[in-house]
């Protein structure tokens, strides 16, 4: 089963999907670590990193996973349309991400690069 790390630019837990064993906010592990501390501990642990960084989609490019990155691609929603677009497209992008290194996640679609 797949585990995910969410990046500190995202909201922790008010997601029942995202509020289980399975998901550890950065912020529960320390809210001051950079791109790359963030990068190795994913990489340690066998973890698909959540982020609305493009810097990580940018690194797994050149980088074989673990990790895996799925990259929020949509702008700045408030918590309730957030909760919205990413809960109804959440089966789909664990679909995707089985099979990519990269899911970037857009409001209207999803894209899964190798």
């Amino acid at each position: 089963m797949t585990k995910f790390l969410i990046d500190i630019n995202l909201p922790p837990y008010y997601f029942a999907l995202w509020n289980s064993n399975d998901f550890i906010h950065q912020k529960d592990l320390d809210s001051s670590w950079s791109d790359q501390e963030i990068w190795q501990y994913a990489k340690i642990n066998n973890l698909t990193i959540i982020t609305k960084d493009v810097d990580f989609s940018n690194k797994i490019m050149l980088h074989n996973p673990p990790p895996k990155v799925i990259h929020i691609r949509f702008g700045n929603l408030k918590i309730k349309p957030f909760y919205k677009v990413i809960t109804n497209l959440w089966d789909n992008v664990l679909d995707v991400n089985s099979n990519y290194k990269l899911v970037n996640v857009f409001a209207d679609r999803i894209e899964g690069i190798e």
